[in-house]
């Protein structure tokens, strides 16, 4: 049983590969002064970064948990999301409202991905 890890310290990996999924750990905002939209897009494109440096891409996404800290700023996240996310393509996904690890993050989003086949 093969697994990698990529982006690690000694708490934990930013990415773990197995069997040919893609695991990502929950990815928050550098800049922490953006509002919701401007956070999640951060996420998005880091998301992306990573899915690339595993082999993969968003047009393979099997899964995404996110974590928002206020429903009311919702939509926000989602007009993000949307314009992201492939279309055709939408993972399954769930969204719950959290209180997150530092107060000024926003959003937190994990996501697992196929790897493509060769």
């Amino acid at each position: 049983m093969n697994v990698t890890y990529q982006d690690s310290n000694a708490r934990m990996s930013q990415v773990a590969v197995h069997n040919g999924t893609v695991y990502l750990a929950g990815q928050v905002p550098k800049d922490a002064s953006a509002d919701m939209r401007g956070q999640t897009e951060q996420v998005l494109v880091r998301i992306d970064q990573l899915l690339a440096q595993a082999g993969t891409s968003k047009e393979h996404l099997l899964s995404a948990q996110i974590w928002v800290t206020s429903m009311a700023e919702f939509d926000q996240m989602n007009a993000a999301w949307d314009a992201w996310v492939v279309p055709g393509r939408p993972p399954v996904r769930a969204a719950v409202e959290a209180k997150l690890a530092k107060p000024e993050w926003k959003v937190e989003i994990m996501v697992i991905a196929a790897l493509p086949e060769a």
